[in-house]
């Protein structure tokens, strides 16, 4: 492997001692030196034949003796004697004089065309090696390059030939380069593109005090490209609080943290305060990985950043408080919920980050089986009736929820959402989010929204019995409900409604199925390997061992970081789904209280896989690993 920072100083030596020697030895130069080795031959000769004394006004005369003529001199030369490569114009000394060898202006030429290219071999050694794009291969291409360049500065007659091609074999691998790595990068990080080359323009000019566009324009060009539009207590919009954290410290730290965490696709980001410093992690498909800490200063600072735009009180640390504000990038719109807690080593803060600009997906894109997925289907378009989605944080079942209501056709329905916080934006659909400080919740909303006309309701979260009572009564008055609970599995999503005050009788008549799901990573299709399974554990998992071949799993000894996944092994997740159809059966046995083991032996009898089942049929596609559906399936 070539090691691109070492060995390129080491060839810019060697280059810039060829490129003054180039430079040097123009044609009048080697005229000039052939000059003066002949003259220095015709003065030795002189000197041994007696000659009169020279005029001293008159100016030198240099004979050259002729070889073919046996002596005879050639005419004078009209010029003294001058060492270098260029005379000076109208000089009449009788004495010898030297000159400067080399030619300034193209020695200039020369080391700034190197000095570029050493900072360019530099450049695209360090963003390869973060890329993951050929590292070496491209420091070789780029040393290549060089050396041809070098090459044609020294055999080359023509300056401003050789010049030319030397900046087209030296640019030439940078090129290529620029256009491999911006294929591989999203649109914002490209590099030599208009939007790149206006931004860098106007970071440069604000630095040196040159504000273009008025105050708001170099605002927009300094850091990362992503704007942060503040809120007020009441949700919103308030620019007013984006201007006065501009000039805080701190203000580009906290731009650069979010962006990164966009660029990795982050979904929720972690500031937590030890002794010395504000340690940062984010929550990537799932599980937490840290990231480059702050400062214990500067980490305050970014806090009390985000503090500013959320409307929350900077002077209070220890009272657990919580708000929200947006931030636009690349066209678009993202919420972030905001929320801190005073712990012993200082404020931590955590920041759920909700891309308002996500499609919403379908039925079909989640990753049900196509039974399920017919089933599911079924359920979503029945006129009334109850949808439950359980599972704990995290595990997508908004997402589950939007994908249901995108499937009915909001033209002819009356669809309208009570949420904490809206999380997508649907077209034609009424969405109401809640606001506790107001008074406003998910029970008094129900209400109010009872009176709207609605043809189908979807509820954030049931978290109370008020709120479990008023869903069960409008599933019971000809609406369809959506609605989540956090539950384990879908035969405990049951017992927890039930838990919740509602009677056995009036849960059993309003709902309809119950889905229970998980999210597991997905395996990168890039770097994944195949393993054969042990018989052992195929056996105790009831699948056929002459059948299965082979697992998937992370490369366990990558020999390089993958370009795809970042060296994670995973990129993007995948649902694990138990989804619990309720027929007449079920309903008798709901209302007289059966036990846990009587449901879901009825359950298994119509046809209920169990969510490590469901994740088995993953593994053995290749979608992700055991270990991955060990971790987030007990």
């Amino acid at each position: 492997m070539i090691s691109g920072p070492r060995t390129n100083w080491l060839f810019c030596g060697i280059a810039v001692l060829a490129t003054i020697t180039g430079a040097a030895l123009t044609p009048q130069t080697l005229q000039a030196q052939e000059t003066a080795s002949d003259g220095s031959a015709a003065s030795s000769d002189e000197s041994a034949a007696p000659t009169d004394a020279p005029d001293a006004t008159a100016p030198q005369q240099i004979v050259v003796p002729s070889q073919s003529s046996g002596g005879q001199a050639f005419p004078p030369y009209p010029q003294p004697f001058f060492r270098g490569n260029q005379s000076p114009t109208g000089s009449t000394s009788v004495i010898p004089t030297s000159g400067f060898y080399f030619s300034t202006f193209r020695v200039l030429l020369y080391l700034g065309l190197i000095a570029f290219w050493v900072w360019a071999s530099s450049w695209v050694n360090e963003d390869s090696d973060a890329l993951k794009v050929r590292n070496g291969f491209w420091n070789l291409l780029m040393m290549a390059g060089g050396a041809s360049g070098l090459l044609l500065a020294l055999c080359l007659p023509s300056f401003f030939v050789a010049f030319l091609l030397v900046a087209v074999s030296s640019g030439t691998p940078l090129g290529l380069y620029i256009k491999e790595r911006n294929d591989r990068v999203p649109e914002n990080a490209r590099v030599l593109t208009p939007d790149h080359i206006r931004a860098v323009t106007f970071r440069t000019l604000a630095r040196l005090g040159i504000r273009l566009g008025g105050n708001d324009g170099p605002a927009d060009f300094l850091g990362p490209d992503i704007q942060f539009l503040g809120k007020t207590s009441t949700g919103k919009v308030d620019t007013a609080r984006t201007k006065s954290v501009e000039n805080s410290r701190g203000y580009m730290a906290a731009k650069e943290l979010v962006y990164d965490a966009l660029i990795r696709r982050a979904t929720d980001i972690h500031l937590e305060p030890s002794e010395d410093a504000m340690n940062v992690r984010m929550r990537i498909d799932g599980v937490m990985y840290p990231a480059e800490p702050f400062d214990r200063a500067l980490g305050d600072a970014v806090i009390n950043i985000f503090k500013v735009l959320s409307a929350m009180d900077i002077t209070e640390k220890r009272r657990s408080l919580d708000g929200s504000f947006r931030a636009i990038t690349e066209g678009r719109e993202i919420d972030f919920r905001v929320a801190t807690q005073g712990t012993r080593g200082g404020e931590k803060m955590s920041i759920r980050i909700l891309d308002q600009s996500a499609s919403v997906a379908s039925i079909k894109d989640l990753g049900f089986r196509k039974a399920l997925e017919d089933k599911l289907t079924q359920i979503v378009h029945q006129p009334h009736g109850m949808l439950l989605v359980c599972g704990p944080t995290g595990a997508g079942k908004s997402t589950t929820l939007y994908a249901c209501l995108n499937a009915i056709d909001s033209y002819q329905h009356n669809i309208i959402t009570i949420e904490d916080p809206v999380e997508y934006r649907m077209d034609r659909v009424t969405q109401i989010e809640i606001n506790q400080k107001s008074g406003q919740t998910f029970a008094s909303g129900l209400r109010s929204v009872l009176r709207q006309d609605p043809d189908v309701i979807m509820i954030g979260e049931i978290r109370d019995g008020e709120t479990a009572n008023i869903a069960c009564q409008a599933s019971n008055t000809g609406h369809m409900v959506f609605s989540t609970v956090h539950a384990n599995d879908s035969i405990t999503a049951l017992y927890r409604m039930i838990d919740l005050g509602i009677e056995p009788f009036m849960f059993a008549s309003s709902v309809s199925a119950i889905l229970a799901q998980r999210l597991a990573r997905r395996l990168c299709p890039k770097c994944k390997e195949a393993y054969r399974p042990k018989a052992e554990f195929l056996k105790q998992a009831n699948l056929p061992a002459d059948r299965i071949e082979k697992f998937y799993r992370p490369p366990k000894n990558p020999e390089q970081e993958c370009p795809a996944c970042g060296g994670l092994g995973y990129r993007g997740r995948v649902g694990v789904f138990e989804f619990l159809e309720i027929n007449d059966r079920m309903r008798d046995m709901i209302r007289d209280k059966a036990a846990l083991s009587q449901l879901k032996s009825e359950a298994r009898k119509n046809g209920m896989l169990y969510m490590q089942e469901e994740g088995l049929r993953l593994v053995v596609k290749g979608t992700t690993s055991i270990e991955e559906l060990l971790r987030v399936v007990k």
